[in-house]
């Protein structure tokens, strides 16, 4: 009996053996699982000073719902929700922006001015740190500096820290004298993370940097390397870069170099709905303008370092959206109402009283102006290059045959009001928004016109160069036109280009016919009204354009002699870059701003049924002014030929061999 319940006793046993070792397996791994560190991280970028709610702002009703996106009371309500949850769940939260917070809104017409409203927003919500993108140095490194020091720095870096990693300025620079941006920063937060931020502009960014000298940009790649070593080093968990990078700048950022965990991107207003994941690398972007913020739920293994997310486990979007179903704080709207007080009496002083508020009226529109598709004629571009050209002639009393004005300066589409409160409205916020960008000599915002001289033969050379500039830097550099009409085949911008030094070779024959625009007024379609614009043409032209594009234009001979203009007064005497703010448009001795221009356009159109000046219909659609043209490419021609010799040539030796092997013949 006791030979026979000896197995059974010993199968208990091991069971009992195999449910203890399971438990304590399962128990290690519970454990384990409750050892990870959670940390939420919420981003913005490309915020371009949209401190209210837009697009358009006419539309905005604190009690309604409204189509509006962004305005920083109400990331600054839903921030706090937020923060709220997760404090009751000891989970810390990082608020940080990845640049361009400034550039574009009337709000940062302040700036110039003394004003640093968009970092005390960022102060008063809590942002933990921000970087320094393309759009900071709109102003010039000096204001920048200015902005910063009126903002609080460099003791606010202990509120919001500015990081600028691969950021240059010279020891004796205000930037650096006064310690305005650091390199990196650690926080060490409440439930034992330590977390290693650094930031970096990218290539591109700052090839649209407009006034950044003396500053300069080192290797974002070499920097980035350089961060995450010493963070690391210094006990950093967690690394996260804060970039103003395109999403491909970032991908390749991850791949090349290990160690980063999360980049939070911006610069190409790109929303990711899904973060990119490249080489363990959490790549994140929340479009543009605040019209959302980002939401990313992390856990931390600090046994093996690894980091998960956890979004999916909550129910969390990883872009929230910043509509009319969030509230806004009241505190960040009582500082909005102090500043726009502040921008009114600027717009009040710089239109001469004409508008004494930023939503003031300026026009009734029925449709939308539009500034899209891509490396096209558009209907806005048509509107503020017209605007330019027309308001100039009026205010010099001299004919200006030609405006140019560039697609990256127009900043999106007219969009008029939609609903029963504004309904067709265009405010002076919704339409100075889109070409406000700049500073002029006069130390305020917004680029002033200038009005220059060009020969016909200079203005076809111009042309060429709109068509080279679009095909080798895309839409950013392509080219809207008032006065003018012209067919070009892109194909045929560029013959070929120089191995190694990548150098290309224009054809200068991209465009095939041009012609200019001999009435007064709107450019009308009227074909006798136009007269053929001739390669050879000595006569001198008007050419109304910015101060910004204006100092591009001397820098296209030094590249390309043989499209090279001479920059010349009414009387045809040479400018030298040193003189070219002679050239600016002023108006009470003031300068004439781009912005400004537009403006008085939009309210000089004809009064409406609504007693109010309409924006008439032309501007519905485009107006065949800029048109491709397909053809044989000119690189074909010498291939075609070279086809033909060398067919001849086989031909011509066939025929010597068949009379040698048929001398009858």
């Amino acid at each position: 009996m006791q030979r026979r319940e000896l197995p059974v006793i010993i199968v208990i046993a091991a069971f009992i053996v195999f449910i203890f070792i399971l438990l304590t397996l399962t128990g290690k791994n519970t454990e384990a699982a409750a050892g990870e560190l959670y940390l939420t991280v919420l981003h913005t970028n490309d915020e371009h000073g949209a401190v209210i709610p837009h697009s358009p702002a006419v539309d905005f009703h604190p009690e309604r719902e409204n189509p509006t996106v962004g305005g920083y009371a109400r990331l600054a309500h839903l921030v706090q929700i937020i923060r709220a949850e997760k404090e009751s769940g000891k989970e810390p939260v990082l608020l940080v922006s990845a640049g361009d917070y400034i550039g574009g809104s009337p709000y940062s017409w302040l700036i110039p001015e003394g004003y640093a409203l968009e970092m005390k927003l960022k102060h008063a919500i809590g942002y933990d740190a921000v970087v320094i993108g393309n759009h900071e140095y709109d102003y010039g490194p000096d204001i920048l500096a200015s902005y910063l020091l009126e903002a609080g720095y460099p003791e606010a870096h202990s509120r919001t820290a500015v990081i600028a990693s691969n950021t240059a300025a010279p020891s004796d620079h205000p930037l650096a004298l006064n310690n305005l941006y650091l390199e990196s920063v650690i926080l060490n937060l409440e439930n034992g993370l330590s977390v290693g931020l650094f930031g970096l502009i990218g290539e591109q960014a700052v090839s649209y940097t407009t006034a950044n000298y003396p500053v300069e940009f080192v290797d974002q790649h070499e920097t980035a390397e350089k961060m995450v070593n010493d963070l690391r080093s210094n006990g950093a968990d967690i690394v996260i870069a804060i970039t103003h990078s395109r999403v491909e700048e970032d991908v390749e950022l991850a791949r090349n170099i290990d160690g980063i965990d999360i980049i939070v991107g911006g610069h190409c207003h790109t929303a990711l709905y899904e973060p990119v994941i490249e080489n363990n690398t959490i790549i994140l972007q929340a479009g543009s303008l605040l019209e959302y913020m980002g939401l990313l739920e992390i856990a931390y293994n600090p046994s093996t370092g690894e980091v998960r997310i956890r979004n999916d486990e909550t129910g969390n979007p990883h872009l929230v959206r910043l509509d009319s179903n969030q509230s806004q704080d009241p505190e960040l709207d009582e500082i909005i109402v102090e500043y726009t007080e502040k921008l009114n009496q600027l717009i009040a002083e710089k239109t001469g009283g004409s508008f004494t508020d930023v939503l003031d009226t300026v026009a009734i529109s029925e449709f939308e102006i539009p500034n899209y598709p891509p490396l096209r004629e558009s209907s806005f571009g048509n509107f503020v290059s017209d605007a330019m050209r027309l308001v100039a002639w009026e205010k010099t009393g001299q004919r200006a045959d030609f405006a140019v004005q560039a697609n990256g300066s127009i900043r999106g589409s007219l969009t008029p009001g939609t609903m029963p409160h504004s309904l067709g409205k265009v405010s002076v916020y919704d339409l100075a928004e889109l070409i406000g960008l700049g500073i002029g000599p006069d130390g305020s915002a917004g680029y002033p016109l200038v009005q220059v001289y060009l020969t016909g033969d200079e203005i076809r050379r111009t042309l060429e160069v709109a068509v080279l500039l679009s095909e080798m830097m895309g839409d950013t550099y392509f080219l809207q036109f008032s006065g003018l009409r012209y067919e070009y085949n892109p194909q045929n911008a560029i013959l070929f280009t120089v191995p190694f030094v990548d150098i290309p070779i224009p054809t200068t024959r991209a465009v095939v016919s041009a012609e200019r625009y001999t009435g007064e007024g709107r450019q009308e379609f009227d074909a006798h009204l136009y007269e053929p614009l001739e390669w050879g043409d000595e006569r001198l032209y008007s050419l109304v354009t910015d101060s910004y594009i204006l100092s591009f234009l001397p820098m296209v001979g030094e590249l390309l002699p043989q499209l090279n203009v001479v920059i010349k007064d009414s009387q045809g005497n040479p400018v030298s870059e040193e003189e070219l703010d002679k050239l600016i448009v002023n108006v009470d001795n003031r300068e004439l701003k781009v912005w400004a221009a537009v403006l008085e356009y939009a309210a000089g159109q004809e009064t409406g049924t609504t007693g109010l000046p309409e924006i008439d219909h032309y501007y519905a659609s485009t107006a065949g002014r800029i048109n491709q043209v397909w053809s044989i490419p000119l690189v074909t021609w010498p291939l075609l030929i070279l086809l033909l010799i060398v067919i001849t040539i086989i031909m011509l030796v066939r025929r010597r061999r068949s009379r040698k092997s048929n001398p009858a013949a």
